[in-house]
């Protein structure tokens, strides 16, 4: 169940249909026009971002658990430091932390279809059976990746009463996903879709953020950006992992596992590569910039600078096979 403000969320729409689709639809719309939210949205904005860099030459004193897109972690702090994630685009990045021990699961959601296995997957040890247990929440990313007709609207509820595009569907299915279960969940942060939009002076749209940094002992988050240094450990196998998961049957509906909670290790489950794919990936190395973001984005012009150069790294998978 969604809390705000520390009060139980509710629609006041009695006339809710018994469309999951519908309900999800409800509920983020009210989410996304509520003053706590809006207040809280603004809030993040003005957050500076930071940037994350880990040198070689001088260690960081802190510890630090990454997350790729698919991916999630739990992390006990008393072990871990920070964790975020970025490289998002139409994916939203998921925060939950239980306020009494701190435990915290972030996850890089890319698909509503992993939003129902994926949950339980962070809560195993965030919440360790305790329904009580209260839990804050942050959303962010995804951006009003629509086409500019659908986007016109003169207020939230018409901008999102009929969209495609990839963010809408798996905002809505998130934020329906929490109220139907029975833990309790305190949403802090709803930064997504039109919050996390801007636009350039052809009216095309891109998100504000792709990331964020979570500091486990506060809680406290910022807008964040990694570069290659921070996006580790195995970042080419975990990145090819990532594409190869979708037709591997065993994670169907999952979140990719990475990091052991109760040992504090990175344990980089297995995924099944194909033949296929390995035919895939050399192809794209055929491709000129713009066909490859064409064909493997979801958002092709909101992709960060080095989206298509991290594709091509893929073919080392054919010389590491």
């Amino acid at each position: 169940m969604i809390f705000v403000g520390g009060l139980p969320f509710s629609t006041n729409n009695s006339s809710w249909s018994s469309s999951s689709s519908s309900q999800g639809s409800d509920i983020l719309v009210a989410l996304l026009e509520h003053p706590v939210l809006v207040s809280a949205s603004h809030s993040f904005k003005s957050v500076e971002e930071t940037k994350v860099s880990v040198s070689s030459e001088t260690p960081s004193p802190s510890k630090y658990v990454y997350v790729f897109q698919r991916e999630y972690a739990t992390v006990d702090p008393a072990l871990v430091d920070y964790v975020g994630t970025d490289e998002a685009t139409t994916c939203v990045g998921l925060v939950i932390r239980n306020r009494r021990n701190r435990m915290t699961s972030i996850a890089h959601m890319d698909n509503p279809e992993i939003v129902d296995i994926g949950l339980c997957q962070m809560l195993s040890l965030v919440v360790d059976h305790d329904l009580d247990a209260e839990l804050d929440v942050y959303l962010i990313g995804g951006f009003d990746d629509a086409s500019p007709n659908h986007a016109s609207g003169t207020n939230i509820s018409e901008c999102y009463s009929d969209m495609d595009g990839c963010s809408l569907p798996l905002c809505r299915k998130l934020v329906d996903t929490l109220q139907r279960r029975q833990e309790k969940f305190h949403v802090q942060t709803l930064h997504v879709l039109g919050h996390n939009t801007k636009r350039d002076s052809q009216g095309n749209a891109y998100p504000i953020f792709h990331g964020f940094l979570v500091e486990t002992c506060t809680g406290s988050l910022s807008p964040a950006s990694f570069d290659g240094t921070s996006r580790c450990p195995d970042e080419i196998v975990r990145r090819i992992r990532v594409t190869s998961s979708y037709q591997d049957t065993s994670w169907n509906g999952k979140l990719l596992e990475t990091y052991d909670t109760q040992t504090d290790r990175f344990v980089i489950a297995p995924c099944r590569w194909t033949v296929r794919k390995l035919h895939i990936v050399m192809s794209l190395q055929q491709l000129s910039d713009e066909e490859i973001l064409r064909r493997c984005s979801t958002s092709p012009s909101a992709e960060g600078p080095d989206f298509v150069e991290n594709l091509r790294r893929y073919g080392h998978i054919k010389n590491n096979p």
